[in-house]
């Protein structure tokens, strides 16, 4: 398909993901991009919900929203945000915890893992897994159903979400889904996706590999390119959403085949016309409500 329209008047005001150029990325510029965010008024609303607390798990920060306020058990979402392991926060992905806790029924908790390079691989990825852990650890203290515990994350997060599901599985810990919005699975950035959207289309292919360049590690680890691991049978049921115009696009769609080659069920959407993103800015794209949507029913039938 053609570029949605919404992606298209999207791009013409910001045509790479960064914004600034890469030669000029100083740990000083860095900082600024991650204290700015030039999207908040296109992230959503900020839904008022009866319990927003942030906390510390074992060193990692926390945001925890529940969208109810008695006390008993929910289903648990344990989100990761994006940013290529360098940018985003709790903060910058507010409105989305939110919603996320309001579509599902579910006390939510969002991850602030340690961001690249001050914090190389595997940083984020050890990140999430300390607080996953500790949900199946202390269910109680987050008034968790400790048989509905989900992982969740786009791009970046979507990679650490990845991780932290086969760590679960290798620990016998079993997740009732997992939803990996445009996830990084893979480094090698070899794809025909990566060679027809490497400019133009937001996130660059030089901007990708400046993000892993920052983050480290070796290619061939699944702790940074989860299609390297060796074997996925077992692991938790998936939800894979690409875009169409994103460098992204093949190697998620790769993982999905890989799992269902392993006899995991997974159900794969493609976004037509999209453009990497969409999913965290709703005030931009239509089809932003669309996925999201989308993700809560499949996970609202998990927790089922």
């Amino acid at each position: 398909m053609p570029l949605h329209p919404q992606a298209e008047a999207y791009l013409k005001l910001f045509s790479t993901d960064l914004g600034t150029p890469l030669a000029s990325l100083t740990p000083e510029v860095i900082t600024q991009l991650r204290a700015l965010d030039g999207f908040a008024e296109q992230r959503g609303p900020i839904v008022p919900l009866p319990v927003v607390e942030d906390k510390v798990v074992e060193g990692v920060p926390v945001r925890i929203y529940r969208p109810t306020e008695n006390d008993h058990p929910l289903p648990a979402i344990v989100y990761f945000h994006g940013g290529g392991w360098v940018l985003g926060s709790v903060d910058r992905n507010d409105a989305l915890g939110r919603d996320l806790a309001v579509r599902n029924g579910a006390v939510v908790l969002s991850v602030d893992y340690r961001l690249a390079p001050d914090h190389p691989f595997p940083a984020a990825a050890d990140d999430a897994w300390t607080v996953v852990k500790d949900v199946f650890a202390r269910p109680e203290d987050y008034l968790a159903d400790p048989a509905r515990i989900a992982v969740c994350g786009d791009s970046a997060g979507g990679n650490v979400a990845a991780v932290a599901a086969w760590r679960a599985r290798d620990a016998g810990l079993r997740l009732a889904h997992q939803v990996l919005v445009y996830p990084v699975t893979d480094v090698a950035m070899d794809t025909p996706s990566y060679r027809d959207y490497a400019t133009g289309f937001g996130l660059g292919a030089d901007e990708m590999a400046w993000f892993v360049e920052q983050y480290g590690g070796d290619p061939a680890d699944p702790r940074l390119a989860p299609v390297r691991l060796a074997d996925k049978a077992g692991l938790a049921p998936a939800t894979v959403i690409t875009a169409e115009y994103d460098p992204l696009r093949d190697e998620g769609e790769a993982y999905a085949a890989q799992l269902t080659a392993a006899g995991v069920p997974v159900e794969l959407r493609r976004y037509e016309g999209a453009v990497h993103g969409f999913f965290g800015l709703p005030g931009f794209f239509d089809q932003a409500v669309e996925a999201r949507e989308y993700a809560a029913t499949r996970l609202r039938e998990a927790f089922r």
